[in-house]
């Protein structure tokens, strides 16, 4: 993270680049630069003064983990449920990347175990409807 100082030094260096810019783009991109970089500075010197005022997660309610894994769970649960609904009209490359990500979700030693289930259960499900084919 930079200070507002740091982000002021940059602003600077773009307004100085801004007087000697050549074309119209040019001067647009850097001016544009500078503002973006004094807003940062501005943002963090806002940030620094008002550290006391802000809200910090141990100030806040702690939520329940379990609820959220749960919670968490069966999010992915209906996402894949839908992606395998759908595993037949995706592209064979998209299906490849996604099949080897999906793999690569389990520690190395179970990850042909995990494929060799991955691949079977696709295979069984190939239509979506849950026949064998």
């Amino acid at each position: 993270m930079f200070t507002p100082g740091q982000y002021r030094e940059k602003a600077a260096e773009y307004a100085k680049l801004l007087k000697n810019a050549s074309g119209s783009n040019e001067r647009r991109e850097f001016q544009a630069l500078e503002q973006n970089f004094t807003t940062l500075a501005d943002n963090e010197q806002w940030v620094l003064d008002n550290h006391d005022k802000t809200v910090r997660s141990t100030e806040l309610e702690q939520i329940d983990s379990a609820a959220l894994a749960q919670e968490e769970e069966q999010i992915l649960r209906c996402l894949g449920a839908a992606l395998i609904l759908q595993w037949d009209t995706l592209p064979q490359k998209l299906r490849r990347e996604i099949f080897d990500n999906a793999g690569a979700m389990s520690t190395l030693l179970e990850t042909p175990k995990l494929k060799g289930k991955m691949a079977r259960f696709l295979h069984k499900h190939k239509n979506g409807d849950g026949t064998v084919t």
